[in-house]
C-alpha cells in the first residue's frame, strides 16, 4: 500500500481496509461489478469514445442504485460484510440571520 494510503488509514479510525492476495478476482467485489456492467454492454457497437463513456456510466449507475446486484458482487466473494459503524459527530451550530441554532439532526440543551 502507498505512504499516502497507510497514513491516511491510521489517521482514521472508523476505516477498514481489507488487503486482498494478489492476483484473486474472485475475492474483488469490483471485478463482479465489472462483469455485469460488461453484461450488459455485450454485442454494443459504439460510434464514439463518449458514446462508451455514456454508455458505461449509465451502467455503473443501474449497477449503484440497486442494492440486490452490489450485495450479490460482495456475497459472491464469500468474505464476511460487516457494516461500517460512523464515528459520532461533535454538536455543531451555525448561524442563521445572526442567531445561533443548532443543525439539522441534532438538538441543543
Amino acid at each position: 500500500m502507498a505512504a499516502g494510503l497507510k497514513r491516511y488509514e491510521a489517521e482514521h479510525d472508523w476505516l477498514t481496509t481489507v488487503r486482498l492476495p494478489p492476483n484473486a478476482p474472485d475475492l474483488n467485489p469490483v471485478e463482479a461489478v465489472w462483469s455485469l456492467a460488461r453484461r450488459a454492454m455485450a454485442h454494443t457497437a459504439f460510434d464514439t469514445p463518449d458514446d462508451l463513456d455514456c454508455i458505461l456510466r449509465r451502467e455503473l449507475r443501474r449497477i449503484q442504485l440497486r442494492a440486490n446486484l452490489i450485495d450479490g458482487c460482495l456475497t459472491a466473494t464469500g468474505l464476511a460484510v460487516n457494516p461500517a459503524t460512523r464515528p459520532s459527530q461533535p454538536h455543531r451550530l451555525r448561524h442563521v440571520d445572526g442567531r445561533r441554532i443548532s443543525a439539522p439532526g441534532t438538538s441543543r440543551q
